[in-house]
Protein backbone atom coordinates (compact mmCIF):
# COMPACT_ATOMS: atom_id res chain seq x y z
CA UNK A 1 0.00 0.00 0.00
CA UNK A 2 1.48 3.37 -0.92
CA UNK A 3 2.40 5.59 2.00
CA UNK A 4 0.28 8.24 0.34
CA UNK A 5 -2.89 6.30 1.26
CA UNK A 6 -2.01 6.50 4.95
CA UNK A 7 -1.21 10.19 4.55
CA UNK A 8 -4.52 10.70 2.75
CA UNK A 9 -6.45 9.27 5.72
CA UNK A 10 -4.29 11.22 8.18
CA UNK A 11 -5.08 14.41 6.25
CA UNK A 12 -8.76 13.45 6.27
CA UNK A 13 -8.73 13.42 10.07
CA UNK A 14 -6.95 16.79 10.09
CA UNK A 15 -9.51 18.22 7.67
CA UNK A 16 -12.37 16.84 9.76
CA UNK A 17 -10.92 18.49 12.88
CA UNK A 18 -10.38 21.86 11.23
CA UNK A 19 -13.25 22.06 8.73
CA UNK A 20 -15.98 19.67 9.86
CA UNK A 21 -17.35 16.74 7.94
CA UNK A 22 -17.81 18.84 4.80
CA UNK A 23 -14.00 18.98 4.54
CA UNK A 24 -13.98 15.15 4.30
CA UNK A 25 -16.34 14.96 1.32
CA UNK A 26 -13.67 15.47 -1.40
CA UNK A 27 -11.99 12.32 -0.03
CA UNK A 28 -15.13 10.19 -0.53
CA UNK A 29 -15.52 8.16 -3.75
CA UNK A 30 -18.93 8.01 -5.48
CA UNK A 31 -19.08 4.26 -4.67
CA UNK A 32 -17.95 4.75 -1.04
CA UNK A 33 -19.63 2.59 1.59
CA UNK A 34 -19.67 3.11 5.38
CA UNK A 35 -21.17 0.50 7.67
CA UNK A 36 -21.91 1.32 11.31
CA UNK A 37 -22.51 -1.68 13.58
CA UNK A 38 -25.38 -1.87 16.10
CA UNK A 39 -22.93 -2.08 19.00
CA UNK A 40 -21.53 1.38 18.21
CA UNK A 41 -24.44 3.33 16.81
CA UNK A 42 -27.92 4.31 17.89
CA UNK A 43 -28.85 4.07 14.20
CA UNK A 44 -26.79 1.29 12.59
CA UNK A 45 -26.91 1.54 8.83
CA UNK A 46 -24.96 1.48 5.60
CA UNK A 47 -24.19 4.85 4.06
CA UNK A 48 -23.15 5.19 0.41
CA UNK A 49 -21.24 7.89 -1.43
CA UNK A 50 -20.69 11.49 -0.33
CA UNK A 51 -24.45 11.82 0.20
CA UNK A 52 -24.37 8.90 2.62
CA UNK A 53 -21.45 10.40 4.53
CA UNK A 54 -23.40 13.68 4.76
CA UNK A 55 -26.49 11.81 6.00
CA UNK A 56 -24.41 9.97 8.62
CA UNK A 57 -22.84 13.13 10.03
CA UNK A 58 -26.04 15.19 9.91
CA UNK A 59 -27.93 12.54 11.89
CA UNK A 60 -25.04 12.42 14.35
CA UNK A 61 -25.03 16.21 14.74
CA UNK A 62 -28.79 16.17 15.36
CA UNK A 63 -28.11 14.39 18.65
CA UNK A 64 -24.56 15.48 19.52
CA UNK A 65 -22.56 18.68 19.67
CA UNK A 66 -18.84 19.43 19.93
CA UNK A 67 -17.89 16.18 18.20
CA UNK A 68 -14.18 15.40 17.93
CA UNK A 69 -12.42 12.39 16.41
CA UNK A 70 -8.86 11.86 17.63
CA UNK A 71 -6.87 9.21 15.76
CA UNK A 72 -4.57 7.26 18.06
CA UNK A 73 -2.48 5.53 15.39
CA UNK A 74 -2.49 4.63 11.70
CA UNK A 75 -1.74 0.99 10.88
CA UNK A 76 -1.57 -0.77 7.52
CA UNK A 77 -3.31 -4.17 7.48
CA UNK A 78 -3.30 -5.59 3.97
CA UNK A 79 -5.36 -3.21 1.85
CA UNK A 80 -6.81 -1.50 4.92
CA UNK A 81 -5.71 1.50 6.93
CA UNK A 82 -6.70 0.78 10.53
CA UNK A 83 -7.18 3.76 12.82
CA UNK A 84 -8.01 3.29 16.49
CA UNK A 85 -9.64 6.55 17.60
CA UNK A 86 -11.26 8.40 20.47
CA UNK A 87 -14.53 10.21 19.81
CA UNK A 88 -15.72 12.82 22.27
CA UNK A 89 -18.98 14.72 22.07
CA UNK A 90 -21.59 16.52 24.10
CA UNK A 91 -25.27 15.59 24.01
CA UNK A 92 -27.16 18.37 22.24
CA UNK A 93 -30.18 18.28 24.57
CA UNK A 94 -28.59 16.81 27.71
CA UNK A 95 -25.22 18.54 27.71
CA UNK A 96 -23.66 15.28 28.90
CA UNK A 97 -20.14 14.61 27.68
CA UNK A 98 -19.46 11.22 26.16
CA UNK A 99 -16.30 9.45 25.08
CA UNK A 100 -16.02 6.35 22.95
CA UNK A 101 -13.02 4.35 21.82
CA UNK A 102 -13.41 2.45 18.57
CA UNK A 103 -11.58 1.54 15.39
CA UNK A 104 -12.06 2.67 11.80
CA UNK A 105 -10.80 0.59 8.89
CA UNK A 106 -10.47 2.50 5.61
CA UNK A 107 -9.88 1.27 2.07
CA UNK A 108 -8.50 3.73 -0.47
CA UNK A 109 -8.48 3.43 -4.26
CA UNK A 110 -7.17 6.07 -6.66
CA UNK A 111 -6.69 8.57 -3.82
CA UNK A 112 -10.33 8.29 -2.69
CA UNK A 113 -11.88 6.44 0.25
CA UNK A 114 -14.06 3.61 -1.05
CA UNK A 115 -14.92 1.79 2.16
CA UNK A 116 -15.05 2.41 5.88
CA UNK A 117 -15.90 -0.14 8.53
CA UNK A 118 -16.16 0.62 12.22
CA UNK A 119 -15.27 -1.86 14.97
CA UNK A 120 -15.58 -1.79 18.74
CA UNK A 121 -12.01 -2.90 19.38
CA UNK A 122 -8.68 -3.29 17.63
CA UNK A 123 -8.46 -7.06 18.12
CA UNK A 124 -11.87 -7.57 16.50
CA UNK A 125 -10.94 -5.30 13.60
CA UNK A 126 -7.65 -7.10 13.00
CA UNK A 127 -9.33 -10.50 13.16
CA UNK A 128 -12.09 -9.45 10.74
CA UNK A 129 -9.73 -7.76 8.31
CA UNK A 130 -7.22 -10.60 8.45
CA UNK A 131 -9.98 -12.96 7.35
CA UNK A 132 -11.34 -10.54 4.76
CA UNK A 133 -11.02 -11.36 1.09
CA UNK A 134 -11.51 -7.72 0.00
Amino acid sequence: MPESDVELIRKGFEDLASGGYEALLPLIAPDFELTTPPALSAEPDTYRGPEGMTRYFESFYDAMDEIHFEPLEFREVGEWIVVPFRMTARGRSTGLEVEQLAVMAWQVRNELAVRLEVFAELEGALAALGNSSD
